[in-house]
């Protein structure tokens, strides 16, 4: 991680098509979840269109297959990030076909729904949105590691100094709010790429958390119209704020961006906005390590970095 901002020649209105003019990815591996709907479809477009191979695990697979008809490139597998022994078998399949992976973006996630439980009782937000994805890295660790040069992209949200991890009631159980229970996991999401990044670092795997800014795709399914225009996101017509939503794909920009950039070479556990590096505050790097024991401790899951980086059950 550094503490500078980066400045390149992109920004805000930046497009996947501006980031990734010039880039050929033929020949290596990505896995997108959530890659067939939002951020995630045009990720994967971008990804196959610069040569990629892309493999979009779903917990629709025929919906992902619909909307990502006519792509070349691309393989649908199933998924579940809810369900600990789905994730597995997806893990499983995707390493007996793909000896290495060079790019993993943690794009599939809810926001602000209806009090959930899943699995064995986890709050559904920080279960889909945080540990599904730390269990795939850890299951999936060998073929990055393979990589030589991999990168995992976490996408988060817009960074505020008053989220917080609930170390007390981590999953809710008393009292729950939706937004905070969202924020939450997405402040999980910034410290997981943060320490990830210097886990991977002997090994080449390079992570980092972006916000994509605002953007209107279905990831807003769980809101009311009322709900949107108190929160100055439209209007009582449903007209959009002037200037404040990002279109989709300058919105998938900063992932792409942090997916791919050689600029980010000498990168690792930062987090990203507009693509660029925006680190800069505070030091959470103990936060981070704490969540990561947590999350390791609740999924089973830990990188074992002395055996070569292979995947290992903790406990």
């Amino acid at each position: 991680m550094t503490s500078e901002t980066t400045h390149t020649m992109f920004g805000a209105h930046s497009t996947t098509g501006d980031v990734l003019a010039g880039v050929d990815l033929t020949g290596r591996t990505a896995v997108v979840t959530g890659g067939y709907s939002g951020l995630g479809l045009a990720t994967t477009r971008a990804l196959t269109q610069a040569g990629a191979r892309v493999v979009v695990p779903a917990r629709r697979p025929d919906a992902a297959r619909q909307a990502l008809a006519g792509a070349a490139g691309v393989e649908v597998d199933q998924i579940d990030l809810a369900d600990l022994a789905s994730v597995r078998a997806f893990a499983e399949r995707f390493l007996r076909r793909h000896p290495a992976l060079d790019i993993l973006v943690a794009g599939a996630g809810v926001m602000a729904c209806p009090q959930t439980r899943v699995g064995p009782g986890w709050e559904a937000q920080f279960a889909i949105n945080h540990l599904g994805h730390h269990a795939l890295v850890n299951l999936l660790w060998p073929a990055l590691a393979a990589s030589g040069a991999a990168r995992v992209v976490s996408v988060a949200s817009g960074r505020d100094p008053s989220w917080r991890i609930r170390w007390d009631d981590v999953q809710f159980e008393r009292g729950y709010d939706k937004w905070e229970a969202y924020t939450q996991s997405k402040l999980a999401n910034i410290l997981f790429a943060r320490h990830l990044g210097l886990l991977g670092r002997p090994h080449r795997v390079r992570a980092f958390s972006v916000n994509p800014g605002y953007i209107q795709t279905p990831l807003q399914r769980h809101l009311t119209v009322e709900e949107m225009v108190a929160a100055g996101w439209i209007d009582a017509d449903g007209t959009p704020a002037p200037g404040l939503f990002k279109t989709v794909e300058q919105g998938a920009a900063t992932q792409v961006w942090a997916a791919t950039s050689p600029h980010l070479d000498a990168y690792g556990g930062d987090y990203c906005a507009d693509c660029q590096v925006t680190d800069g505050g505070p030091d959470d790097s103990s936060t981070a390590a704490r969540l990561w024991a947590l999350s390791a401790d609740l999924t089973g899951l830990d990188l074992i970095d002395r055996a070569g980086g292979a995947a290992g059950v903790s406990g």
